[in-house]
């Protein structure tokens, strides 16, 4: 046990000296290597306080512009999409701010816009650039976005794929009130292409999960209807 009490601090003044070795010997280079990460480091926070933060309000002032249009008693959807000398639309948003939070939410009002409009096909490519965002309206917005690109899979005929967003717009925002309704429009959908089982699952689940919803009290009409 002795001879292992000596050799410790033995072993640790070996250890010490290989380490004060290696700071003098490179020491220029781990201090660069310091330097360089400080740098970076200042670096990042700078782009995030000069450039980041700015070109973030400066999208949401843009956006709340366009917004105004699209709230207006009377939408202009029009002039909420493209804007004018008064304003920005949203299209201006996303080309100019499309990477900030309301950059992405520009493209769901967008896709919303050209769905009024009448362009579906503009209307399914800007709702399908839309991100998903947090938080308990977030998860409203995200399930309306689901199901309007559902709305125009419908349209298309490709009920399939309809079905698919129905049941991801129900699952993004698991409330009484739209995650029922969008059910019962992936069970449409699955009737449209044949699929009686596939729809009788979906009522019977409306039915189960959703009792006090209007949509179950129409579950048990359509399920009485189609067995």
């Amino acid at each position: 046990m002795a001879k292992k009490n000596i050799a410790e601090p033995e072993a640790l003044g070996q250890a010490m000296n290989k380490t004060e070795l290696f700071f003098e010997n490179n020491g220029r280079k781990v201090t660069y290597i310091f330097l360089a990460l400080l740098a970076l480091g200042l670096a990042i926070y700078a782009y995030r306080a000069l450039v980041v933060s700015p070109r973030v309000e400066k999208a949401a002032a843009l956006l709340s512009e366009a917004q105004a249009r699209f709230n207006a008693e009377t939408p202009d959807y029009e002039l909420a999409l493209v804007g004018d000398a008064n304003g920005a639309g949203f299209l201006d948003v996303i080309d100019s701010y499309g990477s900030t939070p309301s950059g992405n939410l520009a493209k769901h009002y967008a896709g919303i816009c050209y769905l009024h409009n009448g362009d579906l096909e503009s209307a399914a490519d800007y709702l399908k650039k839309f991100s998903c965002v947090k938080g308990e309206a977030g998860a409203l917005i995200n399930a309306q976005n689901y199901g309007l690109q559902g709305d125009i899979a419908v349209d298309k005929g490709e009920y399939k794929a309809a079905v698919a967003l129905f049941e991801k717009a129900s699952e993004a925002a698991e409330n009484n009130l739209t995650a029922p309704l969008y059910l019962r429009k992936a069970a449409q959908a699955e009737q449209a292409q044949g699929n009686t089982e596939a729809a009788i699952e979906l009522y019977e689940r409306i039915k189960a999960e959703y009792p006090a919803s209007m949509e179950a009290r129409d579950a048990e009409k359509m399920l009485g209807a189609i067995r």
